[in-house]
């Protein structure tokens, strides 16, 4: 049969405008409403507002849609601070007051605790947040080479594209980073590889003793590590200019030709170690830029100091730390005195882990390397018996070990008297805790929200789970 031509005179169906009055925010920080029996998802609504709004996907059940006009705005909208906000898909939610943002968050764990896992809290503990600007340490910018134009974008996508936003700052990043997009864009339409270089990894850390003889205070500079996704090799022309820049801006440039594994030093070849540090407990963290550490290292802090009250560990326990990462919480729990074991799937870290151990002088902890996505009861076993447990998973969640606690079913007191459980999806935590509480004999004592990322509608959350005696 042969294909039906499309009538290319045919006038496109533009969706209706219509009104809503916007009931929630769901978990990606859009307006949710409900219109002739379906439910609409509205980009930049906001609870309790009218608005008019036009679909721009339009499915049986439901519509994803964009607000046209507000009619009535809610008392807890606010002026953006970000010129590019509405552009930039980094954030969604700079239109809404932040303390109102933190009470979304609170609301949305609780709504998925009760509706995904049957479970409710005891307490709900108050929210942790802390600066609300400047406070990316870690992010991933793309770049475009425009040839029409002639320049370089860098930044984060649009908004719903893959089209670079065409941006010379960002509010959420830390300053000294924020300052180099424009210097980046001009540099880098300068080299012959500016149509192969699609993506610019950062890592900042805190300022190490080799990065200033003597620092002012108030006036030491962060350590900044950019790596370059090359996709061709440099020429001498381009290694020049990396290196002017790298000296111009205090900037250490590193390259990545093709897996992770390739991510080497370009210029500096002797710049100062990448580090954070958890003064409370004495600890300092050594870390490779591509290595896993958290965004924000203000809310670091507070909530390990949270998830160490919680877990209250003491000098006699023995405590497991799964997912443990480069021991950003298995350190400081063995600073109690506990013996401590830490298992990672990534052997690199494992490796980071144990050199910071080394350089804390804590002797009382392992790390291993496992795949915790594929534990079982048997395995669960062979590690042994833990007096309590800290969980920490990326946005999969802790499925496979949490349903292999079964194996310490012949022994109830075997299993952990306390488990406290990190998050960074509610909705596969609430999924674990479901099983916890309705299958493996746990309460959930309390929870709360951690906004690591203001201003997006990501949700990073901390749970205390207690076997019933």
């Amino acid at each position: 049969m042969a294909r039906r031509s499309r009538n290319r005179n045919q006038t496109p169906v533009i969706p209706e405008i219509k009104h809503a009055t916007i009931e929630s925010l769901d978990q990606e920080g859009r307006g949710v409403t409900h219109v002739e029996g379906k439910t609409i998802f509205i980009d930049g609504a906001l609870p309790n507002e009218k608005v008019t709004f036009q679909s721009v996907r339009i499915k049986p059940s439901y519509e994803v849609a964009n607000v046209v006009e507000v009619l009535k705005q809610s008392n807890q909208r606010v002026t953006p601070k970000c010129p590019h906000f509405g552009l930039c898909g980094g954030c969604k939610l700079q239109h809404l007051d932040f303390a109102a943002q933190v009470a979304a968050k609170q609301r949305l764990l609780e709504n998925d605790l009760w509706h995904i896992g049957k479970v409710k809290a005891e307490n709900m503990l108050p929210p942790l947040y802390g600066p609300t600007w400047g406070y990316r340490h870690k992010a991933r910018l793309s770049v475009k080479y425009v040839e029409k134009k002639q320049r370089v974008l860098v930044g984060f996508n649009e908004k719903a594209t893959r089209y670079v936003a065409v941006m010379d700052s960002c509010e959420v990043l830390v300053p000294e980073v924020s300052a180099l997009i424009a210097p980046l864009q001009t540099m880098i339409v300068q080299l012959s590889i500016r149509d192969k270089l699609p993506q610019i990894e950062l890592a900042v850390g805190e300022p190490s003793p080799s990065s200033a003889s003597e620092p002012v205070e108030g006036n030491v500079k962060p350590v900044i590590v950019l790596i370059l996704r090359i996709m061709a090799a440099l020429t001498p022309e381009d290694e020049a200019l990396l290196k002017a820049f790298a000296d111009d801006h205090a900037v250490q440039i590193w390259t990545q030709t093709k897996g992770p594994d390739t991510i080497k030093p370009f210029y500096p070849l002797d710049g100062a170690q990448l580090q954070y540090s958890l003064p409370e407990f004495g600890l300092t963290y050594p870390f490779k830029p591509n290595e896993f550490t958290q965004v924000n290292p203000q809310i670091n802090q507070v909530m390990i100091r949270r998830a160490m009250q919680l877990l209250a560990p003491q000098a006699d326990e023995h405590i497991a730390d799964f997912f443990c990462g480069i021991g950003n919480f298995t350190l400081p729990i063995a600073r109690s005195g506990a013996q401590v074991l830490g298992l990672e799937g990534l052997a690199n870290l494992v490796d980071r882990a144990n050199e910071s151990a080394q350089l804390n002088d804590l002797g009382h902890v392992k790390f291993g390397v496992a795949d915790l996505f594929k534990m079982t009861p048997d395995a669960l076993t062979n590690l042994g018996v833990f007096d309590k447990w800290l969980v920490d998973p990326p946005r999969d969640g802790a499925f496979e070990l949490i349903k292999s606690l079964d194996a310490n079913n012949s022994d109830h007191n075997n299993n952990p008297r306390r488990i406290v459980y990190v998050s960074c999806n509610p909705a596969t935590l609430a999924r674990d805790a479901g099983v916890l509480v309705n299958e493996k004999g746990y309460i959930l004592k309390a929870a709360g929200v951690i906004n690591m990322f203001p201003h997006t509608a990501h949700v990073e959350s901390i749970a205390l789970f207690e076997r019933v005696a």
